[in-house]
């Protein structure tokens, strides 16, 4: 079957052809279905802020390997013993590509994010075909589109990450990065009530969507200075929340400056994972009260995730679609940071 891979390590932004990272569509073998696993044909896998990541190899995987984890399709098989959520073939689903093992000690302490054995699981979601363990997958509301239905596992973190805010009503927070997840993090935040919600974003069309999903400020980190921009809208306390959700080494430090005393400071993106911060322990963490934290991964939350899907305005998200055969260019296209996301399909008769 088709699938999309890395077939060379590197930064896909690198100008030096001969050192720029690849991907390409390979023939791979079609995954085996387990008594317990279901075999979904992918309507549309979305590219993840992360994917690009991914092909620089900040895990150290050998290329060739696949990419893909935000998936959407049709059930056409299902293994003899899939039968704990009634789930039938024809079935429209999306899922969560990390299988938790549920026996190790992380698992059994509620903390399935750490699973001991989440990582000996990897299926490749831009792909013609994908198996996952019926524990993974979720049937998708009837008023969900394909489309939209891709985009249930980044609306599985923007879930995770309210569930670290906990947000109060009337909290003024901010959000650096007007990515997929600080969009659909800005439209949770309204729906909570937030006040002064702000967006901290470079790029010109990420800032009017904003504006559009409820944003009531939004800040040029490159043409104004964003500590005084934040100190304007706070009456010069800082915001109850900053959130960041740019992944960007260069927008991260002032963050610590823009949040209020006795504020949360969440720094929500992947970094690369050589970066270190400074950070003064005395002024944020002693004198200000801080509480500083970072997510990783989205567990307990796709029921809920599923629950609230049909809530959010999806439309800018799924206006960009490649073909699965298209895919250096969707790459190419991900990496410009014009479009808020980029859809491939990966299988034209659905």
């Amino acid at each position: 079957m088709k699938s999309i891979s890395v077939v060379k390590v590197g930064s896909l932004r690198d100008p030096d052809e001969s050192k720029r990272g690849k991907v390409a569509v390979l023939d791979i073998p079609e995954q085996e279905v387990g008594p317990e696993d279901v075999k979904i044909k992918v309507a549309y896998c979305a590219i993840c802020g992360s994917d690009p990541h991914l092909v620089e190899n900040i895990f150290g995987w050998e290329p060739p390997f696949g990419l893909g984890h935000e998936v959407s399709g049709v059930i056409v098989e299902l293994g003899e013993k899939t039968t704990q959520k009634g789930l039938k073939v024809g079935d429209r689903v999306a899922g969560n590509f990390l299988r938790f093992c549920g026996t190790c000690y992380y698992c059994q302490n509620g903390q399935q994010q750490f699973c001991e054995h989440a990582d000996e699981y990897n299926r490749p979601g831009m792909s013609e075909y994908i198996v996952w363990h019926e524990s993974q997958v979720y049937k998708l509301p009837d008023d969900v589109s394909l489309e939209e239905g891709c985009l249930l596992e980044p609306i599985s973190i923007a879930v995770r990450l309210m569930d670290k805010v906990s947000p109060r009503y009337g909290e003024r927070i901010a959000i650096s990065g007007g990515g997929p997840i600080g969009l659909l993090a800005l439209q949770s935040l309204k729906m909570y009530g937030a006040t002064s919600l702000t967006l901290i974003e470079p790029i010109p069309e990420r800032r009017e969507l904003a504006l559009k999903y409820g944003a009531e400020y939004v800040v040029d980190p490159v043409n104004s200075s964003t500590v005084e921009e934040a100190m304007k809208i706070t009456d010069g306390r800082g915001f109850d929340t900053v959130i960041d959700c740019s992944g960007s080494v260069k927008a991260v430090y002032d963050l610590p400056k823009i949040t209020a005393k006795g504020g949360k400071l969440i720094y929500g993106a992947m970094y690369p994972n050589d970066f270190e911060m400074p950070f003064n322990l005395y002024k944020y963490c002693y004198f200000n009260e801080l509480t500083v934290t970072g997510f990783y991964v989205a567990p307990y939350t796709f029921p809920r995730a599923v629950q609230v899907l049909s809530k959010y305005d999806l439309s800018d998200f799924t206006s960009k679609i490649f073909s699965i055969d298209e895919a250096e260019e969707a790459f190419r296209a991900q990496v410009s940071g014009k479009y808020p996301k980029i859809l491939i399909k990966c299988s034209e008769d659905i």
